[in-house]
C-alpha cells in the first residue's frame, strides 16, 4: 500500500486537464481529493473526476469557486477539511495564460492575469500554510518561461513569477511543521489553452526545443508533482523546470 494512503489533498483546478491528471494519479495511490473547478462549463469535467477518483478508491468531492477572491479560497479547504477531517496536501494548478504585446496590453488584461497567476496563488498559500497537517506539501504550477527570454508574455511569465518568491517565503515559514513548498515550471504544454496564443510555426519553434521534438505532456508533469508529495518531501523552495530542455537558468 502507498505511503500516502488515507492522506487527503485540494487541487485547485483539479477537474480537467493537468489539475484532473493529478487529481487522479493521487487517487490511485489511495489520496482523497478535493476537486476545484471555477466556471460552470467546467462542472462535468469535475463530476468525472470525482467519479475516477471514487473508483479508484478514495473519497472525492468538488467544490466550485473564483479563487482570486481569497474567501473562496478560505471555503475551498473548509469543504475539504470538512470532507476528510483534514487535509495534508494542497497543489495549485490555477493559470491563464495571454500572449500580447506590452504596447497592445490593457490595464484589465493586466490586472487578470496577476488576480488569477499572482494573487490566487498567494492566498492558496497562506490557506495551506493554516489549514494542512503536519508534515504536508504544497505545489504551485508556474511556468518555463521564468528562464526564458522571449517576446509576448510579459503578464504571463510576470504573473507567475512573484510565484517563486512567495514559494521560497513559504518554504521558510512553514518548514518548522515539516511542511515542503514547491513551484513546478513545465514547458509549453499540449493543452487547449496553449494553441490559441500560438501560430502554426511557432508551436513547431517550441516543439524543437523540447527532447523528442515535442511539447511537454500532462503525463510528464503530475508524476513529479505526486513525487514532491512523497520521495521528494525533502525538496522544498525550489522552481523545479520539468520542460524536456526547452529552458533552464
Amino acid at each position: 500500500m502507498s505511503k500516502l494512503a488515507g492522506k487527503s489533498a485540494v487541487v485547485a483546478a483539479g477537474a480537467k486537464n493537468l489539475g484532473g491528471l493529478i487529481s487522479t494519479t493521487l487517487a490511485s495511490s489511495g489520496v482523497n481529493v478535493a476537486v476545484h473547478y471555477n466556471s460552470d462549463s467546467s462542472e462535468p469535467d469535475a463530476d468525472k473526476t470525482v467519479a475516477a477518483v471514487q473508483a479508484a478508491g478514495a473519497k472525492a468531492i468538488k467544490v466550485q469557486g473564483d479563487l482570486t477572491r481569497p474567501a473562496n479560497v478560505t471555503a475551498l479547504f473548509d469543504a475539504a477539511v470538512d470532507a476528510f477531517g483534514g487535509v495534508d496536501f494542497a497543489v495549485n494548478t490555477v493559470g491563464k495564460v495571454l500572449r500580447k504585446p506590452v504596447l497592445e496590453t490593457t490595464e484589465a488584461e493586466y490586472d487578470s492575469m496577476f488576480d488569477i497567476n499572482s494573487k490566487s496563488a498567494y492566498f492558496f498559500l497562506q490557506q495551506a500554510g493554516r489549514r494542512l497537517n503536519d508534515n504536508g506539501s504544497v505545489v504551485t504550477i508556474v511556468t518555463a518561461l521564468l528562464g526564458a527570454f522571449t517576446d509576448g508574455y510579459s503578464t504571463y511569465a510576470g504573473s507567475k513569477s512573484p510565484v517563486e518568491h512567495f514559494t521560497r517565503a513559504a518554504a521558510k515559514e512553514f518548514g518548522a511543521r515539516g511542511i515542503n513548498v514547491n513551484s513546478v515550471a513545465p514547458g509549453p504544454m499540449d493543452t487547449p489553452f496553449f494553441y490559441p496564443q500560438e501560430t502554426p510555426e511557432r508551436v513547431e519553434f517550441h516543439k524543437s526545443q523540447g527532447m523528442g521534438n515535442r511539447l511537454t505532456r500532462i503525463e510528464d508533469i503530475a508524476p513529479l508533482v505526486a513525487f514532491l508529495l512523497d520521495g521528494g518531501h525533502w525538496i522544498t523552495g525550489q522552481t523545479i523546470f520539468a520542460n524536456g530542455g526547452y529552458t533552464t537558468r
